[in-house]
């Protein structure tokens, strides 16, 4: 923009940076002080990367600054892949079938091996209190049958957070981000506790450890359930790009859109 009724903020050689180039660039909830900053980074870097141009400009040779044909072939690589998305998101039938998962997933099996020990667990925390010891020891004692009901009656009123959920895999990194246990060895950990109880200070912390696999084994189908369904549909993707550019191809040779005059 070259506006003379508009306030230079900087200029390198020839060219100008004025404040209405900057509209629309910044938040409008944006504090003075935090605007005054960005606009004193923003006009820094525009004077470093035009003053870099300029020098470039100036010494490199005129084929090396000739870049219509570059700009041409990325403007071209833009358009043809907004179309295709368009007409992908268009037919692409996203459905994908558990037997299309199930086989997937037995095909490739060696592709699954777990890079991390994996389990399925319920856990409660509570306050450090004997009353709320007394209850939630005594719970954990129970057969798997109760465990879940009488969990579910009583973590609401006495437990600070608690999870029920032992239908998904968890990374036994992400339960340690939760329940603070120290291990040297986490596989021999899973294969000797199935029950863990934690005392702190201020808290008390209840882990039940219902299945795992350890890392390297294979993983488990309902561990890779999400990604087999985004392979699927990657491959779908592909497979459509391929058939929506040979279809195009084949209706403009129906239809005489182009001639080939070069034959070798």
């Amino acid at each position: 923009m070259n506006n003379n009724d508009s306030k230079i903020l900087a200029r390198v050689h020839d060219k100008y940076l004025y404040i209405d180039d900057l509209q629309g660039l910044f938040p409008k909830n944006m504090s003075p002080r935090d605007s005054i900053s960005t606009v004193r980074g923003y006009v820094n870097e525009w004077v470093r990367t035009n003053v870099m141009i300029y020098q470039a400009e100036m010494n490199l040779p005129l084929d090396q600054l000739d870049f219509t044909k570059q700009l041409d072939d990325y403007r071209n690589s833009l358009i043809i892949y907004n179309y295709e998305t368009s007409l992908i998101n268009q037919n692409l039938d996203t459905i994908v079938s558990e037997d299309e998962i199930y086989d997937y997933y037995n095909s490739h099996l060696s592709d699954f091996e777990l890079k991390e020990n994996i389990s399925k667990a319920l856990y409660v925390i509570t306050d450090n209190s004997d009353e709320k010891e007394e209850i939630f020891d005594h719970l954990f004692t129970l057969a798997d049958s109760l465990l879940f009901d009488s969990i579910e009656y009583y973590a609401p009123s006495y437990a600070l957070s608690y999870s029920l959920d032992t239908s998904k895999w968890v990374t036994f990194f992400d339960i340690q981000k939760t329940i603070p246990i120290e291990t040297y060895n986490i596989e021999l950990f899973l294969k000797n506790n199935r029950m863990v109880k934690i005392n702190t200070e201020r808290l008390i912390y209840y882990i039940k450890f219902f299945d795992f696999r350890i890392k390297d084994d294979i993983s488990p189908l309902d561990f890779e359930r999400k990604d087999i369904y985004n392979i699927i549909i990657s491959k779908r993707k592909i497979k459509l790009a391929k058939e929506v550019r040979n279809d195009i191809y084949e209706r403009a040779i129906i239809n005489k859109d182009f001639e080939i005059y070069y034959n070798n």
